[in-house]
């Protein structure tokens, strides 16, 4: 599951459009390596003014949208290439949202493992495996065997 919160103040992202727009094109990213769409998660987490601090200073003179990304689903390879990669595809998808509209942006991407993560009690199926293409098809979890862990 890719997980991406958004943090950002009032005043942007204030309407189910631009909302929609933003997730469909996180979404757009996750899909294209394979993913089923339902794993792509976009929290939009509205903060006041006063709670977005910057160096010690309220930031209040231009809107900082800050993204945390926590992805679990795909692990990226422990190279400079395919971290280049990740970040450039994740500024394509941030900058028609936020980077284009002069906000002032930062964000993040942490890995989970993988062996920490269920969806309704299930463990999800290998990445690009038949299990997950039937869940990419169904676009919800499908129990198969092996889907839930027994000791």
């Amino acid at each position: 599951m890719p997980l991406w919160q958004i943090y950002h103040p009032t005043g942007t992202f204030k309407d189910t459009v631009s909302k929609q727009a933003l997730a469909e094109d996180i979404t757009k990213m996750y899909t294209g390596i394979g993913l089923p769409s339902f794993y792509v998660v976009a929290q939009f987490i509205q903060m006041s003014e006063s709670d977005v601090w910057v160096g010690g200073q309220p930031k209040i003179a231009n809107p900082f949208i800050r993204v945390v990304i926590t992805q679990i689903a795909v692990r990226l390879p422990d190279d400079d290439v395919a971290y280049k990669k990740n970040t450039t595809m994740i500024d394509n998808v941030l900058k028609p949202h936020i980077a284009d509209k002069g906000y002032d942006w930062e964000y993040h991407v942490d890995e989970t493992e993988r062996r920490l993560w269920k969806i309704n009690g299930m463990i999800p199926p290998l990445w690009k495996s038949e299990e997950e293409r039937l869940w990419c098809t169904e676009n919800k979890p499908v129990p198969y065997e092996g889907a839930y862990a027994r000791f």
